[in-house]
């Protein structure tokens, strides 16, 4: 026998789940399920191409409760653990973030609501842990002769030792704490408790889950009545508790919402019920059934980690083929959870084929249309609701906008778009609805980028346009800066973004007029544009005057074929080397400190203190538009001088 410590990660986990992070306790028993559920895929999956493994027996999971001993054991025959596997698999928690999780659980806890987030971590085993005091595992792997015996007092320590199991799969005894209800710890030996639970949450496991019940018979005559002088008898048999119907082979009408709900918490481990549910059946050339869910939510750790994450489970035949089948469903909707079963794949399909295979593109066309539809619906039928979903899935949705692989979607995804609004306090509007109030001779859909609305309405770009009444888009997701550059258009109209290149707002002569007013301007300002540009010319390739500002007296501008800086930076976190762009400094020639600037450039183009001023303006227009300070010491040391001179 060896001793092992628990992975330091674990202890803590530990702790929480001893010490009542949960009110619904029955969940450990889920959890073993899916476990041994998941075991039996992974043999099921294996024997296809070694079928030396191929159980004697039926793939099944049973229930031994024993009410002397105070146990509960979950067997399956299913693939079974090595020694080692055992001990990293039980020992620690192969993810990150591991740390933030249990942190998030501590916070729950504390507000009282720590929702039922240990299988959506992938740490279901341990949630025996809040009904036990002992916990054994006897495991042997199939193909090998050798089991394994791991147990824990969930003490920060678990033993690891060589024993025998007449057969490959895993036995998990749960060693019970005393009944307590008001803890949410029931009686796990009774079978209606046992009958319950599974009824509940593993009714749809596609294996038989099994429990021997003891029953009271008497022998009956031929009407049914017990013969004279029959006694009663004690009998013993095995039942099956869950009915192991494929919920996706049966029509909608005949599968209650109850059902599709702990279907879907089944294979997400999500605790929170799905907001839409799309069941759907292809037929044709290719046929195969689908339900897909889309969550409620975000997992809390989602982007922690490096990996994508399909939530698709490919099924031949009602085989368990592969979990997280990213070949069926795009990157932008690796979120939606669900089930596709195909007749006409092959059992021993691999992701080689998956990747070259017609039928799996297809099947991929007709999933990624069902959920658009799904999504458009929600938006025309439940506005609340959607805005709701857009918040938590945008940015993922977004990513479909650009690159080529969604090139006939685009159209559909810009329809199902929303974005905060000049024209909107608080709220979102539709691409179509901003088509709809476009003013008169307006040929583009104006957008501005920022890390946030609350920065994007104070920036000085917008002065003209809202001074103009023209709407204009507030995009404040990374993946704005991206799309936008793509060169789509929406029912006829491009993307202009208002932070780029030259803006003239006035139409025909007014146009002209326009122009023409500010190039006498400029004509005139000549010292002050040349002064300025001598000045900053490390910083910006261009200062000109602007048809954009109202009140501020300067802002920074890209060339329409340059990255905005929002795009740069993103583009350098992502590892690519990005030439950084000069921009153009625009002045508003009719701002007071631009006419005195003008004023002293005129005078004396040579005075020391125009550079401290070009560079406090400078600064104002980055800090602006919410961009950092390349010195901001420097930046305040300007500031105080000039206090100090005009306080002088």
């Amino acid at each position: 026998m060896q001793k092992y410590e628990f992975q330091a990660e674990v202890k803590q986990l530990l702790d929480l789940m001893i010490h009542s992070l949960y009110s619904h306790k029955d969940i450990f028993l889920r959890e073993l399920i899916s476990n041994a559920s998941d075991a039996l895929d992974r043999l099921r999956f294996e024997s296809l191409t070694r079928p030396e493994l191929k159980p004697e027996g039926e793939l099944q999971i049973r229930l031994d409760p024993d009410p002397t001993q105070r146990t509960l054991t979950v067997h399956d025959n299913g693939i079974g653990m090595t020694r080692e596997e055992m001990v990293q698999n039980l020992g620690t928690i192969a993810r990150s973030g591991t740390q933030e999780f249990i942190q998030f659980l501590k916070e729950r806890k504390d507000t009282g609501s720590a929702p039922e987030l240990i299988g959506q971590f992938g740490v279901g085993f341990y949630s025996s842990f809040m009904v036990a005091d002992r916990i054994v595992v006897l495991s042997r792997k199939a193909g090998e002769s050798q089991a394994t015996r791991w147990q824990s007092l969930g003490d920060g320590a678990f033993t690891v030792e060589e024993a025998e199991r007449e057969e490959p799969g895993t036995s998990v005894k749960v060693y019970l704490k005393h009944v307590d209800e008001e803890d949410g710890i029931q009686d796990y030996t009774k079978e209606w408790v046992l009958r319950e639970i599974v009824k509940k949450y593993s009714d749809f496991v596609a294996y038989p889950i099994r429990l021997k019940v003891e029953r009271k018979e008497i022998e009956r005559d031929a009407d049914g009545k017990p013969k004279a002088g029959a006694e009663e008898k004690t009998t013993v048999r095995e039942e099956t508790l869950n009915s192991m119907k494929a919920l996706w082979t049966r029509p909608r009408k005949e599968v209650s919402e109850e059902e599709y709900h702990e279907f879907y918490k089944h294979i997400s481990h999500d605790w929170q019920n799905p907001l839409e549910i799309v069941a759907a059946r292809m037929e044709g050339q290719f046929e195969a059934n689908a339900l897909l869910f889309i969550p409620s939510h975000l997992p809390w750790d989602f982007f922690a980690h490096s990996e994508k994450r399909h939530g698709i489970q490919l099924y031949v035949k009602r085989v368990f083929i592969m979990d997280n089948c990213r070949e069926l469903i795009p990157d932008y909707l690796q979120f939606v959870r669900g089930v596709v079963d195909s007749e006409a794949l092959s059992l021993n399909v691999s992701r080689e084929i998956l990747q070259q295979d017609r039928q799996i593109r297809a099947i991929r066309t007709f999933l990624v249309k069902k959920v658009l539809d799904a999504f458009r619906t929600m938006l025309e039928s439940d506005r609340a609701r959607y805005a709701g979903f857009w918040k938590e899935f945008g940015a993922l949705i977004k990513q479909g906008l650009y690159g080529r692989e969604e090139k006939d979607r685009k159209e559909t995804l810009l329809g199902i778009l929303l974005a905060a609004s000049s024209a909107d306090g608080q709220g979102e509007t539709t691409l179509r609805e901003y088509v709809q109030r476009m003013k008169p001779g307006q040929d583009a859909i104006y957008f501005m980028t920022g890390p946030s609305r609350e920065v994007v309405e104070r920036s000085p770009h917008l002065e003209a346009f809202r001074q103009k009444g023209l709407e204009v888009l507030y995009l404040t997701d990374p993946v704005d800066e991206l799309w936008t550059t793509a060169g789509l258009e929406f029912d006829g109209h491009k993307f202009q973004s208002v932070g780029k290149g030259e803006v003239d707002l006035e139409k025909g002569d007014d146009q002209k007029k326009s122009e023409q007013e500010r190039k006498e301007k400029e004509k005139s300002c000549k010292a002050l544009l040349e002064g300025m540009q001598k000045i900053l010319s490390e910083e910006v390739q261009e200062v000109r005057f602007s048809a954009r500002l109202v009140s501020s007296p300067a802002c920074l501008v890209s060339r329409d074929q340059d990255f905005s800086p929002q795009l740069d930076e993103l583009m350098r976190r992502m590892g690519q080397k990005v030439e950084r762009k000069k921009r153009i400094l625009e002045l508003n020639p009719d701002h007071a400190i631009i006419v005195k600037l003008g004023q002293s450039f005129e005078k004396n183009p040579e005075a020391p203190e125009l550079k401290d001023h070009a560079r406090l303006l400078y600064g104002q227009a980055l800090l602006a538009e919410g961009s950092p300070l390349p010195d901001g010491p420097e930046y305040g040391r300007l500031i105080a001088e000039m206090m100090t001179r005009i306080l002088s």
